[in-house]
């Protein structure tokens, strides 16, 4: 009687490329009750404050106040987009989160462990989040400027899509958008530490300006414009000042930015434990 041995079945083997790292990415992100509570907020407040900017406008104020009820040299799309700042602390802590949120809970470890290459781990994650919010908050802007209108109409200032530059300018507010949760993510990765990104975050978006306001008039003249968040303003201004970047220039500057906190990110990524 011949007996016959029967080879143990091998494993399954799986390699790891940027597309299954991309979608465990995706499913990670959804999976996430405060990725969908954050997105929320930030295209709430975008349109919230954008709509109230516009109904609230008051022609004939002093010039170069801020735009809503006293709104001065204000226009139809900046009125639109008065929310944004706000929407970019949302979408910039939704990256830090994403990135930063792991290393608090240590699944960093099991995602590292599963993709020993690490990069591409920063790389999905950029790329995940960076689309979302640019169409989401492009959406938002849409919304704000759509639903804004009608409390503009016979005012001066009053514009429509179809005008020159409208949706340059709404569009480009959802691409600095999309780049600020790119920042924070790369944020994240870079300091390991959600509160310190978050606070990172708020100090060069928000604060850096105005403490660049104490430096000499011709320092701040020279700087100013090369500010992370001045840089992004161009991105989405209707109309330029003369000490402003261009559009062009404005989203170069402010994607160099994003790109060298996402090399320092990697860097750190890659040569250091986690």
């Amino acid at each position: 009687m011949t007996v016959t041995s029967i080879a143990p079945a091998r494993p399954a083997t799986y390699k790891v490329t940027g597309a299954r790292v991309l979608r465990s990415e995706w499913a990670k992100f959804w999976s996430l009750r405060s990725s969908w509570i954050t997105l929320s907020v930030a295209v709430f407040l975008l349109v919230l404050f954008g709509t109230i900017a516009s109904y609230t406008y008051t022609a004939g104020a002093t010039a170069g106040g801020p735009p809503g009820r006293n709104g001065g040299d204000s226009d139809a799309v900046s009125l639109a987009l008065t929310g944004v700042t706000f929407a970019s602390l949302a979408v910039g802590v939704l990256g830090v989160l994403l990135s930063a949120g792991e290393y608090s809970t240590g699944m960093i470890r099991s995602t590292l462990t599963a993709v020993p290459r690490r990069l591409p781990v920063l790389g999905a994650k950029a790329a995940v989040i960076g689309p979302i919010a640019l169409v989401l908050t492009t959406l938002g802007a849409l919304a704000a400027f759509g639903l804004g209108s009608p409390g503009l109409d016979g005012e001066k200032i009053s514009l429509s899509l179809g005008d020159d530059g409208v949706l340059r300018s709404l569009a480009g507010a959802g691409l600095y958008l999309g780049l600020v949760a790119v920042f924070g993510v790369a944020l994240g990765v870079l300091l390991r530490n959600s509160a310190g990104a978050i606070a990172s975050l708020v100090g060069i978006l928000l604060i850096l300006p105005g403490l660049a306001s104490l430096l000499p008039d011709s320092w701040y003249d020279t700087l100013s414009p090369y500010f992370p968040s001045n840089a992004g303003q161009a991105v989405y201004a209707l109309h330029q000042s003369s000490d402003a970047l261009s559009p062009g220039a404005g989203i170069a500057v402010f994607a160099g930015w994003v790109a060298l906190t996402l090399a320092g990110a990697a860097y750190r990524l890659v040569r250091t434990d986690v």
